[in-house]
């Protein structure tokens, strides 16, 4: 049944759908999973992830078409980041099909809850799981909850994407050889003090450096970063502490097949941020924002392709890959899901 939504005008935020889906973890297996109307979590008071933060997530999107498919982009790279989150959290992996089967199930339930071709919105899917066990000692669960969940969401900017001011703050990300390469809900909930405390400051995002030296490009608190060079070559950080994006897996992929520019992945020092003319935070909510100024400290960094739109080579970027994620554009092999 057509659902009475003004699609052109929604925000980024939870609205609540029809359906759900979840399967629970118990005495060493999965249960068959099941689409349910039900959207309250019912767990015990001392459950694993209230008390020690057990508890991994996803996003991915589902899309209508031109020809008004429903498809998702690339799920199959979700549901196996998910796995490896699961595996370093001590928490039972869901399987990499039955995700994929899951998203199929709970978007097909909410068809109607998929924002037509040109709204310039989306359904964002949030699959995670959690402990959700009595545990009183620190150590993982027994028994863990799969769930997704869908909401219909509007562009992340509303009116076209300005350019952002990041800072250089003085707290820390993730520690070497810790957990800033999963999806770990704890990595999010560290980062909130930095974001409220940017906000504050007159900044819209941090940009953390690697713990260890101090001198590293890392990523945001919820994005990975993308520079242009002078010399048009797509440039991202390398590092084991950051997590390893989708969405810039595919934008270094459309960089180098379709746009034809040298696609680099290699340690960026902060000391050479005033050498790039473009940056871009990318990620499953906004694809590509584009940045304007970086502060590190006393050193304020303008980026060339300034404060008012996006640079020439990450607008490329942002209209490839959102052209392949819509059918516009054909996509590799392997890349859409078709609902």
């Amino acid at each position: 049944m057509e659902k009475n939504i003004d699609w052109g005008n929604l925000g980024f935020g939870y609205m609540k759908t029809d359906y759900r889906y979840v399967s629970n973890y118990k005495d060493g297996k999965w249960s068959s999973g099941q689409i349910t109307t039900d959207d309250k979590v019912v767990i015990s008071e001392c459950a694993c992830v209230l008390q020690y933060a057990q508890t991994c997530f996803e996003g991915l999107k589902a899309y209508r078409t031109k020809d008004n498919k429903v498809v998702c982009f690339r799920p199959d790279l979700n549901a196996k980041r998910m796995a490896e989150s699961a595996k370093r959290l001590e928490m039972p992996p869901f399987p990499e099909d039955r995700f994929l089967e899951a998203v199929r199930q709970v978007v097909k339930a909410n068809i109607d809850w998929v924002p037509p071709y040109g709204s310039g919105a989306s359904l964002y899917i949030r699959p995670y799981m959690f402990g959700s066990d009595a545990i009183m000692g620190v150590k993982p669960a027994n028994e863990y909850q799969f769930r997704i969940f869908v909401s219909p969401v509007g562009p992340y900017f509303k009116g076209g994407a300005k350019p952002i001011t990041l800072r250089v703050p003085d707290f820390d990300r993730a520690a070497p050889r810790g957990t800033g390469h999963v999806k770990a809900g704890l990595n999010y909930a560290m980062s909130l003090h930095a974001i409220v405390d940017a906000h504050n400051q007159g900044y819209n995002e941090n940009m953390y450096l690697d713990s260890q030296t101090r001198t590293k490009v890392e990523e945001t608190g919820g994005a990975n970063i993308i520079f242009v060079t002078k010399d048009n070559e797509v440039v991202t950080p390398k590092s084991s502490t950051i997590l390893p994006s989708i969405t810039r897996r595919s934008l270094m992929y459309v960089a180098e097949h379709y746009l034809g520019l040298k696609a680099v992945e290699r340690e960026i020092y902060a000391d050479e941020l005033q050498n790039f003319k473009e940056c871009a935070l990318c990620g499953t909510a906004a694809v590509l924002s584009p940045v304007g100024k970086i502060v590190n400290h006393k050193e304020e960094i303008l980026l060339p392709s300034g404060m008012e739109k996006f640079g020439e080579v990450t607008q490329k970027l942002y209209d490839t890959l959102t052209g392949i994620q819509m059918g516009r554009i054909e996509a590799p092999e392997g890349w859409i899901f078709e609902i």
